[in-house]
């Protein structure tokens, strides 16, 4: 009788680590041994669940895009008095954004746009977020304004770059705790309401 598959689990339990150990040294600097050595185990282990670094870091961009998608949708499930699915999300997120410090990871991953990998595993995952963002958007102001502005698709861009700026505010430390909350919570509530 043939053991049972166990890979899919393993890559699982060892997302969180190697996409903690890329956040802390970058794609370049962290190194296989150094991916090995978090996990606990030897190279070996890993060159059986991923064919290469490569691999492990666009798993690790998949992995951060689940956990921030299982949050909101967390989020979202939790019935809010007089809030929206968005504004509980944007609350959220003003709460919690770039806590865990994966959004490195994007910052990583920029770096490496040259490869064809990394590229369309940014893209996807841009795409993605756009997506979610561009459809709570849509649903927020179709029930408070009873119509949808046509601006929704570059209100969801800037909910990105948002995000994006409080992160680089974050790790510069340009911006403080107050500051990063603030900044998301008072123009996300901006671009919520297509600034009316």
């Amino acid at each position: 009788m043939s053991r049972p598959d166990l890979s899919s689990e393993k890559r699982e339990a060892f997302l969180p680590v190697i996409a903690r150990a890329f956040a802390e040294h970058g794609y370049r600097r962290a190194t296989t041994a150094k991916l090995a050595e978090a996990c606990g185990v030897r190279e070996n282990v890993l060159y059986r669940l991923w064919p290469d670094k490569k691999a492990m870091f666009v798993a690790t961009i998949e992995y951060m895009y689940r956990l921030s998608a299982d949050a909101w949708s967390n989020v979202i499930a939790k019935v809010g008095p007089g809030q929206s699915a968005a504004e509980r999300v944007l609350a959220y997120s003003s709460e919690h954004h770039g806590e865990l410090g994966l959004y490195k990871l994007i910052f990583a991953g920029l770096t490496e746009t040259d490869d064809p990998d990394v590229q369309k595993a940014l893209r996807d995952m841009y795409a993605r977020f756009h997506k979610f963002i561009a459809q709570q958007i849509a649903v927020h102001r179709d029930e408070n304004n009873g119509k949808i502005p046509r601006n929704v698709e570059l209100a969801a861009w800037a909910f990105v770059g948002l995000g994006t700026v409080v992160g680089i505010g974050r790790e510069l430390e340009l911006l403080g705790p107050v500051q990063r909350k603030n900044l998301m919570r008072e123009m996300g509530a901006l671009l919520l309401s297509g600034g009316d």
